[in-house]
């Protein structure tokens, strides 16, 4: 059996991992994405399905009016004394330092998670918990004041009262950046206890072209702590910008049930470029240990597409279909919606078979919620179709989107504007809206198709299923990139209805959403 990276493809960052027994639970970060922090299962490590969310109530995570790539950060899972922990930072749209930092518990991996627990006083981002010898302590990372030097962050831990969220006693710093670390912007610690030593793995690097991962270990908790002579244990930023996998870094590692050392990490695929239009997606590679010290991807030193499973009895899921036909009563769990919904705007009871999207003043071009759903682009070629049916009044639209975030995306919608009934692609670059194509369009069933050959889009729209019209081609993707966008997410691709402004009572209802890998 073999390990294809990456084992979560698409928009899922900053991985953490734990284990209960023969279990393996995984977590990314979501940023302004609702419901907050996924929860992946596994038992080879192989084979991964998502079983829910952390944060889906909305008393739990409140992301109304967050800018793009704010929101929830680097999340870390524990697994302790038959609980579940999941810690992590909420950033606003104040600067980075200006945050909350929190943590949940819960029984069963898949929910329900608790109320969040606030740390008080505890600055930074990207934090972590230590269990040690009948305590527990707060891990995480923080700029100092004044912050006059960039470089200068420093990552420090302080004893945590778990049941309230207070920092006892004194607060220890483990490393700091500059001459003791000589890392740029550490963050996403981790410690772990193995042997005579305490390990303290985190990121630096920043988490573009330079991300790494480096060690570092003490026979205290507290330090001081020793550099790995062998630092960085990975990074990609000797190889070439258009290497196949660059951007690695921000790792965390686990003991399999047979003994054997395995990390996951986040990394990037560039695609039709230096363009990571897929945002940082989460891999797994294998590690061993020379000389009291964890030596990542031991054959080669670099991330590779494909290694060898551990030995571990296969254990796959059943395989999702490519169709979402909306006969449940549930979204599945990759459906998700940008920012906290705070009304009523979508049902999958109302009209039994399909999605029923209820447009509202609220736009995409905003930082509030609208009447959006969307699910990750996953591969760098794709075919996204779907079918509409409604009538749209003036000023409202419905259709499929592109998204990276408000400024940054494609709307593929059929509506209405000054009388007339319309198929448009409109383009929103740093948020300003150009219509790239448009034509008259009525009808009851409307067909969408949208197909993308690494950077090169092409959208279509039919009256009836695969009998196709081309509305435009060769169409740029690249501002759908961080390169293009900024912030740290990946595009996802959705539904979409709004009345841009106004107040509605239409609904825009879908029979199903397909999603169709292309020839990878």
């Amino acid at each position: 059996m073999k390990l294809k990276n990456p084992i979560l493809p698409g928009f899922y960052p900053d991985p953490s991992i734990c284990r209960r027994g023969e279990d393996y639970y995984l977590v990314t970060s979501t940023f302004e994405y609702y419901p907050g922090i996924p929860v992946f299962h596994s038992r080879d490590l192989v084979h991964w399905e998502q079983i829910g969310h952390v944060l889906d109530r909305p008393e739990q995570l409140a992301l109304d009016g967050l800018n793009p790539s704010r929101g929830i950060y680097a999340s870390s899972i524990f697994y302790h004394e038959g609980r579940f922990y999941v810690i992590t930072t909420l950033v606003g749209n104040a600067p980075y330092w200006d945050n909350v930092n929190f943590y949940v518990w819960a029984d069963d991996p898949a929910g329900p998670w608790s109320d969040p627990i606030i740390v008080q006083g505890a600055e930074g981002i990207d934090p972590s918990l230590v269990f040690d010898e009948g305590k527990v302590y707060y891990l995480g990372n923080c700029r100092p004041y004044p912050d006059t030097d960039s470089t200068a962050r420093h990552i420090w831990m302080q004893e945590l009262e778990l049941s309230t969220g207070r920092l006892l006693g004194e607060r220890h710093t483990l490393l700091t950046g500059g001459a003791m670390t000589n890392a740029s912007a550490p963050e996403g610690p981790h410690i772990y206890h193995i042997g005579d030593y305490y390990y303290i793995l985190i990121a630096e690097g920043g988490t573009s072209h330079y991300h790494s991962s480096t060690i570092f270990r003490s026979r205290s908790l507290s330090g001081p702590y020793e550099g790995n002579p062998r630092n960085p244990l990975i990074t990609h930023r000797n190889l070439r910008w258009d290497y196949p996998v660059h951007s690695t870094g921000h790792a965390d590692m686990i003991q399999l049930a047979n003994g054997e050392w395995w990390a996951v990490l986040l990394a990037s695929r560039p695609v039709g470029g230096d363009y990571r239009t897929l945002g940082r997606e989460t891999f797994c590679i294998p590690v061993r240990w020379e000389d009291d010290w964890p030596v990542f991807c031991p054959d080669t030193g670099r991330v590779e597409m494909c290694y060898q499973a551990p030995d571990l009895p296969a254990h796959p899921w059943p395989e999702r279909p490519v169709c979402c036909q909306f006969e449940s009563d549930r979204l599945g769990a990759e459906w998700v919606p940008a920012r906290t919904p705070r009304r009523k705007f979508y049902s999958l009871t109302e009209r039994a078979g399909y999605l029923r999207l209820y447009p509202g003043p609220e736009t995409l071009r905003e930082t509030s919620h609208s009447a959006f759903l969307g699910r990750r682009q996953q591969h760098m070629q794709y075919a996204v179709r779907t079918v509409l049916e409604w009538d749209p009044q003036e000023q409202e639209e419905s259709g499929v989107v592109l998204l990276m975030n408000h400024r940054f995306h494609f709307r593929f919608v059929y509506g209405q504007w000054e009388g007339q009934k319309k198929i448009r692609l409109i383009r929103c670059f740093d948020g300003r809206e150009e219509i790239l194509a448009e034509k008259m369009w009525n009808a009851g069933k409307t067909y969408l198709r949208v197909t993308a050959h690494l950077q090169d889009l092409a959208f279509y729209v039919g009256k009836e299923e695969e009998t196709w019209e081309l509305v435009a081609d060769h169409v740029s993707g690249t501002l759908l990139s961080k390169e293009i966008a900024g912030g740290f997410t990946g595009t996802v691709l959705g539904l979409y209805a709004s009345a841009n402004g106004q107040e509605s009572q239409n609904t825009a209802d879908f029979d199903w959403f397909e999603y169709q890998p292309l020839g990878e």
